[in-house]
């Protein structure tokens, strides 16, 4: 893969498709993960973002970026999906927590996931942070396969079963 990743600060019209986009995934997720109905999952998905997201796209430590895409000639640059991570203090400094990474499907098997972990990093990073954590749900190989790449680790890990 030849080309660059930057992390762009998301604008209002871009965090609204990000939220409408996110919320939607989220609820499915989640639904896939057996933890909520279809019934409920809305709401919860809506209840999950006034928490981690209370002033939207104003909450102070989040960081919410369009990951822009730019070819090798570095000639054009391409929404190609979007991330959101929060920043808080933690045990040992300032830790950066991912909540939501998206490549475009259209941008999927470009190796853009591990060039966006790569500027999270680097975002993380010149943010202070000295660690980053996330999330990723067990059906989710593509997003396991990109964290373990980008050497990351499992540090807990939750089972069930269905009976």
């Amino acid at each position: 893969m030849s080309g660059l990743i930057t992390l762009v600060p998301m604008n209002a019209e871009q965090y609204d498709r990000f939220e409408q986009r996110s919320l939607a995934d989220y609820a499915d997720e989640k639904i896939q993960a057996g933890t909520w109905t279809v019934e409920e999952a809305p709401e919860r998905a809506a209840e999950s973002f006034a928490r981690y997201l209370p002033q939207r796209l104003d909450t102070s430590h989040a960081h919410l970026y369009m990951l822009m895409f730019s070819d090798a000639g570095g000639q054009s640059q391409e929404e190609a999906g979007y991330i959101w991570f929060n920043i808080t203090d933690g045990v040992q400094g300032k830790e950066a927590f991912l909540l939501d990474i998206l490549v475009y499907d259209s941008y999927q098997g470009r190796g853009l996931g591990t060039l966006a972990m790569e500027a999270l990093e680097q975002e993380a990073r010149r943010l202070g942070a000295v660690r980053i954590g996330l999330h990723v749900f067990g059906h989710n190989e593509r997003a396991l396969h990109v964290y373990r790449k980008s050497g990351y680790r499992i540090t807990d890990i939750q089972m069930s079963k269905e009976i």
